[in-house]
């Protein structure tokens, strides 16, 4: 109900009238039109909702943490001219009026325009934690395993009484009835829900029953997941010994457990999806294998069989078996031989070639040693002194016989031998006279 402070006049009035509901309902929607026709409000988004009309619905905070909520409703107009999409925890300014929901009589703001303040609180605390467990390696998709394609049993960490686990419950059941269903209850909102996740992860880490965990909840506002957001809880999923699957909120909602876990499921249902694959899709792939290892087994007996008549027929057929075993060690003998023969042939061919080089190599010897006896007869004769005394020389000798080479051998009256190119004479040394060498 409001609570309207009017004018004096206005409460004479009352106090003389009895008003009807409605009537009073639209009198003050009146003066708060009057007071508040346009003004502009700052705060934090809350429980943002977008209806298939267009429209937005939202509710306003103090930033601050102040016991004060303002709800708000933004029609399809206003909303087309937004340049940024709406998220819970977000610091903005909006423009608008007062107004007067006259259906429930609720107070409200009728937003014409709105511009981002930064963010708000909540989520710059979500954006600084990011950041430093990011910058830690908790988010490293490098760390994360593979979701166990087959679980016998799956964990599921949530509230008793969150429509979350009916969720799952009925998504496993009417999927899956052959795994088995352990939960692991603790409260998923408020002030002790991040000690109470962080021990229900423990206790199914020392039970180690499960092969896979379900950390998840229903959707919210940014401060009823805020939980999932704890540094605590987020650790905890990180170091947990058994692969976890995240499924908090709607599909548009994230926290930082979504990170840290080893899968992401965008809601509590397509995470029991992803957590165990479908009975009849399991029963079917092994109808299929089944079928496959029945005809492989079938054609491994046929080929054993005609394998076995094979050598049925030939212990049947042992003169056959003969010829071939002889025609076998017939051709390797004609190969024994041409192997031995070729050698030898590529032997003699190799001594052909070898004499046929040294008979030439022999031949070319006596035509350079005949070429070089002549060269050498020419220089033989013409040292021959036979050949000196033709162009009118004379080789004399002393009556010893001696070669006189100077006229030193000689005295006048001394007798010498001539040789001349046709003949010798015997002459007598008149006189001596001796030339000085130049």
């Amino acid at each position: 109900m409001l609570a309207l402070r009017m004018g004096e006049g206005f409460r004479n009035g009352l106090a003389r009238q009895v008003w009807g509901v409605a009537a009073l309902v639209q009198a003050a929607a009146d003066a708060l039109a009057a007071r508040f026709a346009a003004c502009a409000v700052q705060g934090e988004l809350s429980g943002v909702a977008r209806a298939a009309s267009g429209h937005c619905y939202f509710s306003l905070k103090d930033a601050d943490g102040a016991n004060a909520l303002l709800r708000c409703a933004m029609f399809r107009r206003a909303a087309s001219l937004l340049d940024f999409e709406l998220q819970d925890g977000q610091r903005v300014e909006v423009r608008g009026r007062l107004a007067v929901y006259e259906p429930r009589g609720e107070l409200q703001f009728i937003v014409e325009s709105m511009q981002r303040a930064g963010q708000g609180s909540l989520y710059e605390q979500f954006l600084r934690l990011k950041a430093r467990l990011e910058g830690q390696g908790l988010f490293d998709p490098a760390r994360k395993r593979p979701i166990p394609a087959h679980p016998r049993c799956v964990g599921v960490v949530t509230s008793l009484a969150a429509a979350a686990l009916r969720d799952v419950l009925s998504t496993l059941v009417r999927r899956s009835p052959h795994v088995r269903l352990v939960v692991y209850p603790s409260p998923v909102q408020g002030a002790e829900a991040p000690a109470a996740l962080v021990g229900a992860l423990a206790l199914a880490a020392r039970r180690d029953e499960a092969d896979t965990l379900i950390v998840c909840r229903g959707g919210g506002a940014l401060e009823d997941l805020w939980a999932f957001n704890d540094e605590r809880v987020v650790r905890a999923i990180a170091a947990s010994p058994i692969p976890v699957i995240c499924g908090v909120g709607h599909e548009t909602d994230v926290t930082l457990s979504d990170f840290a876990a080893d899968l992401r499921a965008p809601t509590p249902t397509a995470a029991a999806e992803l957590a165990a694959p479908r009975r009849d899709a399991c029963l079917g792939q092994l109808a299929v294998l089944a079928t496959r290892l029945r005809r492989q087994a079938a054609r491994g007996l046929e080929q054993r069989q005609q394998h076995l008549d094979a050598l049925t027929l030939r212990l049947a057929r042992p003169a056959e078996l003969a010829r071939r075993r002889d025609a076998a060690l017939g051709r390797a003998a004609q190969r024994l031989v041409h192997a031995a023969r070729q050698p030898l042939e590529h032997e003699h061919a190799r001594l052909d070639r070898h004499a046929l080089r040294l008979v030439r190599a022999a031949a070319l010897q006596r035509v350079r040693h005949g070429q070089r006896l002549e060269t050498l007869q020419v220089g033989l004769r013409g040292l021959d002194p036979q050949q000196v005394l033709t162009r009118g020389y004379a080789w004399l000798t002393d009556a010893s016989g001696r070669v006189v080479q100077s006229v030193a051998q000689l005295s006048p009256g001394a007798r010498v031998g001539a040789v001349l190119a046709d003949g010798d004479a015997q002459l007598q040394v008149d006189e001596v006279h001796s030339r000085a060498r130049t």
